[in-house]
């Protein structure tokens, strides 16, 4: 069964994926796998930009996203008279032709993936380029993975990636997504620790965040800052502790990722 491996760890949000999907779909169909993707309003492969803390301290986080090609995918259920359908190889396709009019299909997709378009009157989404990987074309794995220069995206048997410690978006949907992440961003919490009496920031303060999902820590570097990093989405109590010094502040990471600037430890 094929499947998709997303590095976000590697990816520099350069679009080339997005571009290449652009470039291989709009005005062009590829029948009978799809009708050719409009020039607007649709991206078959998407690279979403998340700005993530506060300032100064904030963090950039590029996310490709597309069709997850789900084991128990929603829009196949939700089709009629086959309008979407399951390859052997696991790729999850719409069928042009049968699909006209079904705008449920579209809906039932949780991960926004499937569009509609109004002027053909059908729900479309990424076919994984099948029209590559069937025809006999030098190109021979889908556009978004021939066009990225920097190997974020793999595409091949599922047995053969290397997915340990990946991660799927949205498992509680229960759809088994076929398109795996690796390094997909946990919540931070930053900062940096000065002396107002000395005016000057503190390097080497031990800072610590605890609370019911565990305990992680940190140490201030030579700019006075600290970054505790990968954690859960959770309430915490962050201590900043120096030269016999002690502070402890309440922080959430529930919602979002916490940059708290300048923190004076006196």
């Amino acid at each position: 069964m094929k499947a998709f491996l997303i590095d976000l760890t590697k990816c520099v949000g350069c679009h080339d994926c997005q571009i290449g999907c652009k470039d291989e779909h709009c005005d062009q169909a590829w029948m009978p796998y799809a009708e050719a993707q409009p020039e607007v309003g649709q991206f078959w492969m998407k690279v979403k930009q998340f700005e993530r803390g506060h300032a100064p301290h904030v963090k950039v986080t590029y996310m490709p996203t597309m069709c997850n090609h789900c084991e128990n995918a929603p829009c196949e259920a939700a089709a009629k008279n086959g309008a979407v359908y399951r390859r052997e190889d696991g790729l999850v396709l719409i069928d042009p032709a049968k699909a006209k009019g079904q705008r449920e299909i579209m809906d039932a997709c949780p991960y926004h993936a499937i569009y509609w378009n109004d002027a053909l009157n059908i729900p479309q989404k990424c076919t994984g380029c099948a029209h590559l990987l069937d025809g006999d074309h030098p190109i021979s794995v889908p556009r978004c993975v021939d066009n990225c220069h920097v190997d974020v995206i793999t595409f091949g048997e599922e047995a053969e990636l290397d997915l340990e410690g990946t991660e799927v978006l949205h498992p509680e949907y229960g759809t088994k997504p076929r398109v795996f992440y690796r390094g997909l961003p946990k919540k931070f919490i930053a900062g940096t620790v000065f002396d107002p009496d000395a005016e000057e920031i503190i390097e080497g303060a031990l800072v610590t965040a605890t609370g019911d999902a565990g305990t992680f820590t940190a140490t201030t570097d030579s700019w006075g800052d600290f970054w505790l990093r990968d954690l859960p989405d959770a309430e915490w109590t962050v201590t900043i502790e120096h030269g016999g010094k002690k502070k402890s502040v309440a922080v959430s990471t529930v919602s979002e990722d916490q940059g708290l600037g300048d923190v004076a430890l006196c």
